[in-house]
């Protein structure tokens, strides 16, 4: 079974007669991307997946923050959207819910999420929100996520977003996380990208914590440094397969896979070994999860 776990949710059932999507350069570096999409654009570029988990990212209450991303949604719309869409293809999608930690009926929000809405965990990214992870509030939400049993994705790492903080995304900042919610089970997406080594010191450390590999493959050099440091790090079985889409698809982030030696050929430089590759692409992140 292939198990996609980082995909944002549909922005539109159907495509509108007018929208501000536009494929942008910003997000990756070999060709433009779009990050708005329709539900069956999503469907047929899941195709080659089993499962894959969905969320959206929750607005900052606490003013107007722009969003040059087009990554931020209003709440409770956002789960909502994820809800309906999980729900039109429930053999396929897991939805995750999202909350700020800043507002204040994030705790209801969770309870609404999950008993409401079917929802099964909770999707962060500190840096577009504006919340210090190791902030009360963001203490708050993993103490009821860990409670609840709701594993949480984070993004880490960085990102294009003028207005998003990148040390809130640094991955050092979850190994305090992981020491103070010991069973919360989290996943720290883009393997940290760039600082893939300190998210692996963490990984390496919290038997609930892993990391995704989505958005890496499209910097060659970084990717196979990346690959290889993991194998050193001994963490390769502690990483998740993710794509990212709509940035980026699951059929390109796995035949990358296949492709993570090619900028040392010809060299004396070590590769990647294939095996535990292959084992990422299958592995069952959903049972890792507590998601079965």
């Amino acid at each position: 079974m292939i198990v996609d776990v980082h995909n944002h949710t549909p922005r539109h059932r159907v495509a509108p007669e007018q929208t501000t999507a536009a494929l942008d350069s910003k997000w990756r570096p070999d060709k433009a991307a779009s990050t708005v999409h329709t539900w069956d654009e999503h469907v047929r570029a899941l195709e080659c997946v089993d499962r894959a988990i969905v969320f959206n990212i929750a607005s900052d209450p606490r003013g107007d923050v722009p969003d040059d991303g087009q990554l931020i949604y209003e709440t409770p719309r956002v789960n909502n959207d994820t809800a309906a869409f999980v729900q039109a293809y429930p053999e396929k999608f897991i939805g995750f819910l999202t909350v700020h930690p800043f507002s204040p009926d994030a705790l209801e929000e969770i309870e609404r999420g999950t008993q409401d809405l079917g929802l099964r965990g909770i999707k962060l990214g500190p840096n577009y929100q504006n919340f210090d992870p190791l902030g009360p509030e963001a203490f708050a939400v993993f103490k009821r996520a860990e409670e609840l049993g709701l594993p949480i994705l984070f993004h880490q790492g960085t990102s294009p977003v003028r207005f998003a903080d990148l040390d809130f995304a640094h991955p050092r900042h979850i190994d305090r996380v992981a020491t103070a919610f010991p069973n919360l089970k989290m996943i720290l997406a883009h393997m940290g990208h760039p600082w893939q080594t300190d998210c692996y010191v963490v990984i390496r450390k919290h038997p609930n914590v892993y990391a995704d590999i989505s958005a890496n493959f499209y910097r060659p050099w970084s990717f196979y440094n990346a690959m290889r440091i993991a194998t050193e790090w001994a963490v390769l079985e502690k990483l998740l397969f993710g794509s990212d889409y709509p940035i980026v698809s699951p059929q390109e982030t796995m035949d990358a896979l296949w492709r993570v030696n090619d900028p040392i050929a010809g060299t004396g430089l070590p590769p990647v070994p294939i095996d535990p590759l292959e084992r990422i692409l299958h592995r069952n992140s959903l049972e890792l999860l507590g998601l079965e």
